[in-house]
């Protein structure tokens, strides 16, 4: 008995399950559930993978260097989706920063080929902002217009085929190189998601973020300026894919027209699983992260598993279906 406050502590929980117990009963479950997925997959895919090298130090690096883009472009997502709004674009913007940074980088040198980069990304998301709220478009039709948009001009860089990039700084720096055992991808996704959670969780900005996503309307009345809340978070959508592309280009050596086409699902997938509602007015940056490198872990278990590209797809879009529909639960119930 606490005599200052005439209650009961609680004991400390003996088990998972009992921890769990703990938080639902407080209420707290739907912040924490996707760090309870994080160590139930990596322990399940311990258990089954424990002869095919899933916990060697060089495949658990690997599944970082994976998911670092993605965690990335789920940072600058969950502004978005924060705000009530949604960025599609952000698969095209990453094939086409990469084309530009290639190209920029082995004519201009580093830094000016990544600020080019960077703005096709505000420049990219300055336009889905401002055509979403000057002429009131909803920002899943602008966004899927700016997709197609977007893609044809990258493909139209250097005609269909892959950039090479031959700046030896610009490789190590941004996705080729290392500081001691850490790779320069796992570095910046860190540096980003700092910011990210800085932004969110410290910032006045953050909050109006979260307050235009939660009720405009309301926003408004209290003197926010919900319009440049709203352009704000689709360029930093934009912003954080071009970067992404950034980091893929580094890694890979290359700018292609296809890069990260593929990726939409998977970043919108981490950031709903991460406690970022679709609907708007709740986000978790560290969510978002911890949700990229979910997508990863499956991506590679699966492939450690010895399932065909067609099976990993089945496998992957159930398991999407699954952690979105029991993440939007938990936040319903919240």
């Amino acid at each position: 008995m606490n005599e200052s406050t005439g209650t009961i502590p609680l004991a400390p929980p003996t088990s998972l399950v009992g921890w769990i117990g703990r938080l639902r009963a407080a209420g707290d479950l739907r912040k924490y559930v996707v760090y309870i997925a994080f160590f139930v997959i990596l322990a399940t895919f311990a258990v089954i993978l424990r002869d095919d090298g899933f916990l060697t130090s060089t495949n658990l690096l690997n599944v970082g260097r994976q998911a670092a883009p993605i965690a990335v472009m789920a940072v600058g997502m969950t502004f978005a989706l924060a705000s009530a709004e949604i960025d599609l674009s952000v698969g095209s913007v990453v094939a086409l920063s990469s084309l530009v940074a290639a190209r920029v980088v082995n004519d201009y040198g580093l830094a000016i080929g990544v600020a080019t980069a960077l703005a096709v990304g505000i420049a990219v998301g300055l336009v889905n902002g401002l055509i979403t709220v000057k002429v009131r478009i909803p920002s899943f039709l602008v966004t899927l217009g700016m997709l197609g948009i977007v893609s044809g001009i990258a493909r139209n860089q250097n005609k269909l085929q892959s950039l090479p990039i031959r700046n030896s700084s610009f490789l190590n720096v941004f996705g080729g190189g290392s500081l001691g055992p850490i790779s320069s991808l796992l570095i910046w996704t860190l540096l980003v998601g700092s910011l990210g959670y800085f932004a969110m969780n410290q910032l006045r900005f953050g909050r109006h973020v979260i307050s235009v996503g939660s009720d405009r309307g309301a926003a408004k009345a209290v003197g926010i300026n919900t319009d440049r809340i709203r352009i704000t978070s689709l360029v930093i959508s934009a912003t954080a894919a071009a970067f992404a592309g950034v980091m893929l280009a580094s890694r890979l050596a290359i700018g292609r027209h296809d890069l990260g086409e593929n990726d939409l699902l998977t970043v919108i997938a981490a950031v709903v699983i991460g406690g970022t509602s679709l609907f708007g007015g709740k986000a978790s940056v560290a969510g978002a992260i911890t949700g990229a490198l979910i997508m990863s872990m499956l991506n590679n278990g699966l492939i450690l598993m010895g399932l065909d590209v067609a099976d990993q797809m089945i496998a992957r879009g159930v398991i999407i279906i699954v952690a979105v529909a029991l993440s939007m639960r938990e936040q319903r119930d919240g």
